[in-house]
């Protein structure tokens, strides 16, 4: 335990001095704010974008403070999986081209000890991000649209949080198998585009999919609870989370231990 919480802060003084924890948050803070911010003012972007003519009048149906939080969670489905596969593709990678790896692993440090270490510090930083963003997003949501009630709220972001476990999970098992930064970030992100439209084509044979967790927070927000299978995309969601991370500590022993 006590080589475990020595890794874990190394990692998090680390993501300090690179700036990890300034850059990713302010990214995806402002990726979430844009969506009520955007949508609440559309009528006069688009009148004072587009060249129409004299006495058009623009009518755009105002949306409800749950369908804004449900387009942030689609914003966050593209722009912020790709930026949190982006901050943590290195977390591995670095150390073993600086020479850090061999280093540690010379210490009597576990094979278990130092994956946990890297998918926790990376996790922690990815969900710090994602809940300032949501919370920021629903206090904008309440001030320019109707209230969203708070246990709503985080029960949604509950669920979508389980998405970003998986994100984290992906790349730490493929830092394990690659040792460039930019193939970790290509198998990962081929790997959770391919689970997203393979969900798509195969609905029926993938109602288990943690693609469909965006589904089911929007369905929160929308009707206050899960979707028909809901538990069953939690549970596999966490399963597949967990095996990655066993797949990763067995891939790390097998190639790295001294």
């Amino acid at each position: 335990m006590k080589n475990f919480i020595t890794l874990f802060t190394k990692e998090m003084q680390e993501s300090m001095r690179n700036g990890k924890w300034i850059w990713l948050p302010i990214v995806i803070i402002i990726i979430g704010i844009t969506q009520p911010v955007t949508s609440y003012y559309m009528p006069q972007i688009i009148e004072s974008a587009g060249n129409l003519p004299e006495g058009t009048v623009i009518e755009i149906p105002i949306p409800s403070g749950e369908e804004v939080l449900a387009g942030t969670l689609g914003q966050y489905g593209t722009l912020a999986t790709l930026l949190f596969v982006l901050a943590s593709m290195s977390a591995i990678s670095n150390e073993r081209q600086n020479g850090t790896l061999t280093l540690v692993m010379a210490r009597p440090v576990m094979a278990v000890q130092y994956i946990l270490s890297k998918w926790a510090a990376q996790l922690v930083i990815a969900l710090v991000s994602l809940i300032l963003s949501f919370v920021l997003t629903w206090y904008y949501t309440n001030l320019l649209f109707n209230t969203v009630d708070w246990s709503i709220m985080l029960a949604s972001l509950g669920v979508y949080s389980l998405w970003i476990i998986l994100i984290i999970s992906v790349t730490i098992f493929t830092g394990t198998l690659l040792r460039t930064s930019g193939g970790i970030a290509g198998v990962s992100i081929s790997f959770l585009a391919l689970l997203t439209v393979s969900t798509g084509l195969f609905t029926k044979f993938m109602e288990w999919s943690p693609a469909k967790l965006r589904e089911h927070a929007t369905s929160i927000l929308m009707q206050g609870e899960l979707l028909e299978n809901g538990l069953l995309v939690i549970s596999a969601t966490l399963c597949l989370s967990l095996l990655l991370v066993l797949l990763a500590t067995f891939n790390f022993k097998r190639f790295e231990q001294f």
